[in-house]
């Protein structure tokens, strides 16, 4: 019997594809389903700092109207009735989400900066949670601002969840740290049970029509899952953290990959928007159609027998690759 289980920050699942945070998970009828075509795990869709930090100047603002209580920078957010709910409701949706099926649900909180939005940790773990995704969405634009004082914030910011909750916390990290692998031992350090790589930066554009900044958004595909692979390989190994990758995760090539570098997660969105659930299925049947056609009896024999420490050449993955790269094309 094939063996397709991975441990996942502490939390045990039957096979690494778990379904990351998406507009899918706004349904609890999707978790069934999900669970059904065999992921085995569902990241609930984000709550967003702005919902919570909005929700509470609502009501400042309801006791002090009259005030001006709306920083200017406000208005480029949804209103409130835009949002898909509110955080109360957020953590209803995880209670229901938690009576509807057997498999892990992981809440995700969105954010950037310390503050009270970090407290709703707690009211998650409450609600039911099996873990916690912390999503530090920052694109700093203040050249008054240093990498060291980024690191600092998610150093501070995971320490801040962590000193408030049981249920295991996994750190989503931005490919844009000048020093990745230091970043991944710091957070490692500051008791990061799992880390994801990589965040992915949507990035504006602009509407010639209307001369506006407008969003677009763009569904990965596989060719993105490069970079978080060199860096899962590079990091295997050297973290008591879990590691989790996401982009560009599309077909079983893809997840083989991943988990031969050293990731014990890999998470799925845009190709199940895309390719619907059930792709989950095909995903499974694929993995293991190539795990017995190479004699691979369970995923963790293959876990990280690709990876810079296992890598009959660990240069491949630093600056020798590089150079190799160019010198290819003819």
């Amino acid at each position: 019997m094939m063996d397709l289980s991975t441990n996942y920050m502490g939390i045990k699942l039957r096979n690494p594809l778990v379904a990351s945070a998406s507009p899918l998970s706004e349904n609890i009828d999707n978790f069934r389903r999900l669970e059904d075509a065999g992921a085995a795990a569902v990241v609930n869709y984000s709550l967003f700092e702005e919902q919570i930090t909005r929700e509470a100047r609502t009501l400042q603002d309801d006791l002090s109207r009259g005030t001006e209580s709306f920083a200017e920078s406000l208005t480029y957010f949804p209103e409130p009735e835009q949002f898909i709910i509110g955080p109360e409701e957020y953590l209803d949706h995880i209670r229901k989400a938690k009576q509807a099926v057997n498999i892990p649900v992981i809440a995700s909180l969105n954010g950037c900066s310390l503050g009270g939005w970090t407290t709703y940790a707690k009211h998650i773990e409450e609600a039911g949670a099996d873990g916690l995704e912390l999503n530090i969405y920052f694109a700093p634009t203040d050249p008054n601002i240093s990498g060291a004082q980024i690191e600092n914030l998610y150093i501070e910011i995971l320490k801040s969840v962590k000193a408030s909750v049981k249920i295991p916390v996994a750190v989503k990290l931005s490919p844009s740290f000048s020093a990745i692998a230091h970043m991944g031992k710091r957070l490692d350090e500051a008791g990061a049970d799992a880390l994801i790589l990589f965040n992915r930066f949507y990035q504006p554009d602009i509407d010639l029509d209307n001369l506006e900044v407008a969003p677009n958004l763009l569904l990965s595909g596989s060719y993105e899952n490069r970079l978080p692979m060199r860096w899962a390989a590079i990091l295997y190994g050297h973290l008591k953290a879990s590691l989790a990758v996401t982009t560009g995760i599309h077909t079983a090539n893809d997840v083989i990959k991943m988990v031969m570098v050293g990731a014990d997660a890999t998470m799925l969105c845009s190709t199940l928007l895309k390719n619907g659930i059930g792709h989950v299925r095909t995903l499974l049947q694929d993995i293991q159609s190539w795990m017995q056609e190479h004699e691979y009896e369970s995923v963790r024999q293959m876990k990280g027998s690709m990876s810079q420490k296992s890598c009959e050449n660990p240069q491949a993955y630093e600056r020798a690759n590089y150079m190799k790269v160019l010198q290819s094309f003819h």
